[in-house]
């Protein structure tokens, strides 16, 4: 393999058995995941974690924080702080309610995962620390899936800071794939006060990596990737600092990103439209 870029073995098997209508295409989960920045002297450094090797799906892969939406956070309103739901959902591209929920993932995994929580006991604030065992209690919860976003939010007479995030891109797992997640990815600063930890149970490791620091390593094969982590990572690379990737993210194209796959000439060519770095020819035996 020439980088870090992760391909599963058991896609080649999987694209021709779609190509026969061996199998259908099954129904995308909504998802969010954060690119969670804060400023160095080299630049704005972003929030990886690496995924455990025992993981089924892309072990030892590196990514940010994220995860499913809970449909829970579709149909109860939340205390909510920034551009209300109807700018969302334009921006999103859905209705205001699924806008909600997709935000409400992308705040409520970057807690679960990180411990970073974009919230604040009013629209201008942000929650200093939530490192206390009352703070675990609730987290843990949530994981769990016994208290749904809203429930914690009006438990602890928080405001979502939805202003605090930006949109910035959307891939959809490619048709073939098992377990199908229709993703929005943001951007978001580390607040003041609240420091990053690894609470997640899916990784073994987490880092505060520079872009480029981050892309030389998956480039030389040291770093595993999967194709939206090293494509957005390499996004935030002209910005000097993490207000200029902020300010950015309001004029992103959220056209989602959808792979590609056709048998030619006696192989399977996998592609991203506008990602041309991903493209893979792979033989009928499955090699690449």
């Amino acid at each position: 393999m020439s980088n870090g870029q992760w391909y599963p073995p058991e896609w080649p098997e999987r694209i021709r058995a779609l190509a026969a209508g061996e199998i259908t295409a099954v129904t995308p989960r909504r998802a969010a995941t954060v690119m969670l920045l804060r400023d160095t002297a080299e630049g704005p450094a972003v929030y990886m974690l690496r995924r455990r090797a025992s993981m089924a799906f892309a072990g030892g892969a590196y990514a940010y924080p994220g995860g499913s939406v809970d449909p829970r956070d579709d149909d109860r309103l939340v205390g909510w702080a920034g551009p209300g739901l109807d700018v969302w959902a334009a921006r999103l591209g859905v209705a205001p309610a699924e806008a909600q929920a997709v935000v409400c993932a992308a705040v409520r995994e970057t807690y679960e995962e990180a411990g970073v929580l974009l919230a604040g006991p009013s629209p201008d604030t942000v929650v200093g620390d939530t490192t206390g065992a009352d703070w675990e209690r609730d987290r843990a919860a949530l994981v769990e899936r016994e208290l749904s976003f809203a429930e914690f939010l009006d438990r602890r007479g928080l405001c979502l800071r939805a202003d605090l995030l930006g949109a910035w891109a959307r891939w959809i797992t490619p048709e073939f794939e098992p377990k199908r997640f229709d993703t929005w990815f943001f951007v978001a600063s580390l607040p003041g006060g609240q420091r990053t930890r690894n609470a997640s149970t899916e990784a073994d490791r987490t880092v505060w990596a520079l872009p480029s620091a981050a892309a030389d390593g998956y480039d030389r094969g040291d770093l595993l990737m999967m194709p939206p982590t090293i494509a957005t990572l390499r996004q935030l690379l002209p910005y000097a600092d993490v207000a200029g990737a902020l300010a950015a993210s309001a004029d992103r194209d959220l056209t989602p990103v959808l792979a590609r796959a056709r048998l030619t000439d006696g192989e399977l060519v996998l592609s991203w439209p506008g990602h041309d770095e991903f493209t893979k020819h792979i033989g009928l035996g499955g090699s690449a």
